[in-house]
């Protein structure tokens, strides 16, 4: 039997109302007493001597939204929980230093901990309601099962920034044996873009590795199947090792890794269909996820009616998808996120010459300073409260942010982007600076659960500090970039995930410098202005591009000394020597193609 158009809403509303019906019924004694403070949280478990459940869960999450319905809705289970643990439930977006230390739990994420901040039972994903019973119960007779298997590896620093030769094989062999060659990506039943292994094939595709250049065009072109056709915009991933089985959350940090990606790609292989990907992410940031201020919210649902796969919804158009209505979007604005996205429309402006872009991420920019930034020059994570709440530092709004300054920096050559972006590095250096090697996840604080270094954050910091210390040749910036690097080198942290190619682009980039150009004349030149967008349009990440108009004062980074051209010029360098001057993009890249 058919159902009629106009029928569908009324379908979705009773599922609503279903749902709402379900989770109000029980008495107190059946409902889970959930608190949302870690710090009362673990007062009470301390208190009462009891282990302390934490549930991350996301705004977004469909199995977040099964779970509430069906495991933490069942009887037995809040009985259990209420009588034998302390309950935290926290929105993982609202916490990027418990989102990713847990990141490869969930979500959701359920995570056991002694009343003393210890984490002891780890579990990732949807638990059944009988499934939980049986792991309560098990924890009540044996409350640490599973603590003496966990690997500290904030313990762990190597002593040189060069990766052993063993570490190095090991880590360009795992990524040749995570390649998927049947359908792309990862050999993993998640199928998404990996940004840092599909930006390490890129980069061994511009080397001359032809079998790394079919590689990463199969794992773009799969991926394309992530983007949806009628709003725009990045599904986060796709199920059952193939790339058509799409999960809807949409995440404003997915929508900057992939706009990223694809910008990269197309300005390396020139497919008009990776340029009509970072068309559909925009598209999609600006009309959904764009405040009217010009900051950008967190993510938008991935069900229509929270519980309920939405799959024949996303299947029609749009009319028909605004007939029954549209997934909610979390309107939180977030540091972290917005700089992310700051980055990477820059970038576009960069490499593809796109002034809405640039002016999307200057006006996020503008507004991430104005209501984010706190006195110390580092920012919060979303908004302050009160005036005499204490600010919780966390790394990643920090580095972000300081990553989309670097970003208009880059795409602009307007040095106040730059010193913001230096501004922070100290930050970085001061707050998050772990006494046993690289960089905490958080500020030392009031923190129940003990901030320590994560992986991911580290490959990006140490990336950004070092290209960083080349652009403005600032010590604070060696120091950071060193130190996270060596963390990244010891053997314990590089080989404890499936794959890291991040970690093998870091260490290339301390190896040399990035291809560096210098652009001399005054920024009202029509000559000096193309030069300089000629040279940032070239296809790389790592490169150091500098606008040198006499009238701002020195270079940011005076480690070479110019000739004074007559007109417009630039000059492109090595450690060695640098070219004469030149004075046209074609012979630019002459130039660059020659050598």
């Amino acid at each position: 039997m058919s159902l009629s158009k106009t029928a569908l809403p009324f379908i979705f509303l009773f599922g609503l109302l279903s749902a709402m019906f379900a989770q109000a019924r029980g008495t107190d004694a059946d409902l889970v007493h959930w608190l949302t403070s870690d710090t009362a949280a673990f007062e009470k478990a301390r208190r009462q001597n009891k282990p302390l459940l934490l549930y991350l869960e996301a705004v977004w999450c469909h199995w977040c939204h099964v779970m509430d319905q069906k495991t933490y809705a069942d009887k037995q289970v809040a009985r259990l929980l209420n009588e034998h643990f302390i309950s935290l439930r926290i929105d993982q977006d609202a916490r990027p230093d418990l989102a990713n230390r847990y990141r490869d739990y969930g979500w959701p994420a359920t995570i056991f901990f002694t009343p003393e901040g210890t984490d002891m039972v780890k579990r990732a994903g949807y638990i059944a309601p009988d499934n939980m019973q049986q792991l309560l119960r098990a924890i009540i007779a044996d409350p640490d099962p599973e603590a003496a298997a966990a690997l500290q590896l904030h313990k762990t620093t190597a002593t040189s920034t060069v990766l052993t030769d063993t570490l190095r094989t090991l880590l360009q062999q795992r990524h040749r044996e995570t390649y998927d060659p049947e359908v792309g990506g990862l050999k993993t039943a998640q199928k998404y873009l990996e940004r840092d292994s599909v930006e390490y094939t890129l980069l061994m595709a511009a080397n001359g590795d032809l079998n790394q250049a079919q590689q990463a065009r199969q794992t773009l072109d799969a991926a394309l199947n992530l983007l949806d056709p009628v709003w725009g915009g990045a599904y986060q991933y796709s199920t059952g090792f193939v790339w058509t089985k799409q999960h809807y959350e949409k995440l404003a940090r997915i929508q900057a890794a992939y706009l990223r990606i694809y910008t990269l790609a197309y300005a390396q292989l020139k497919d008009p269909a990776y340029r009509k990907a970072t068309d559909n992410i925009i598209q999609y940031l600006k009309n959904f996820l764009l405040d009217k201020n010009g900051a950008f919210y967190t993510s938008q649902d991935a069900d229509l009616v929270a519980g309920q796969h939405s799959d024949s919804y996303f299947k029609l158009d749009d009319q028909q998808r605004r007939l029954l209505g549209v997934p909610v979007i979390d309107k939180n604005i977030y540091s972290n996120d917005n700089g992310l996205i700051i980055e990477s429309l820059a970038l576009v402006h960069e490499l593809h010459g796109d002034p809405a872009a640039l002016g999307l991420a200057r006006q996020a920019a503008t507004w991430i300073l104005k209501n984010r930034q706190l006195k110390n020059h580092g920012f919060s994570h979303g908004q302050i409260k009160t005036t005499t709440t204490a600010a919780r530092l966390y790394l990643a709004d920090n580095l972000n942010m300081a990553r989309g300054f670097l970003g208009l920096y880059r795409a602009t050559a307007e040095r106040h982007w730059l010193q913001y972006a230096l501004d922070l590095t100290h930050t970085i250096n001061s707050q998050f600076n772990f006494v046993s090697g690289g960089y905490a996840s958080a500020a030392q604080g009031n923190f129940p659960v003990q901030p320590v270094p994560q992986l991911d954050e580290n490959i990006s910091l140490a990336r950004f500090a070092n290209l960083l210390y080349r652009i403005s040749g600032q010590p604070v910036a060696a120091e950071v970039a060193e130190k996270a690097m060596l963390y990244l080198a010891s053997e314990a942290v590089a080989g404890s995930r499936l794959t890291e190619a991040g970690i093998l682009i870091a260490e290339q980039e301390f190896a040399a410098g990035p291809l560096h150009l210098t652009i001399i004349g005054s920024k009202s030149d029509l000559n000096a202005q193309q030069l300089f967008t000629s040279a940032s349009n070239l296809p790389y990440w790592y490169k150091r591009v500098e606008w040198w108009d006499k009238t701002e004062g020195p270079l940011p980074n005076p480690d070479v000394t110019y000739p004074s051209p007559t007109r417009p010029a630039v000059f492109i360098c090595t450690d060695q020597r640098c070219s004469v001057p030149i004075y046209t993009s074609e012979k630019m890249l002459e130039y660059l193609h020659a050598s």
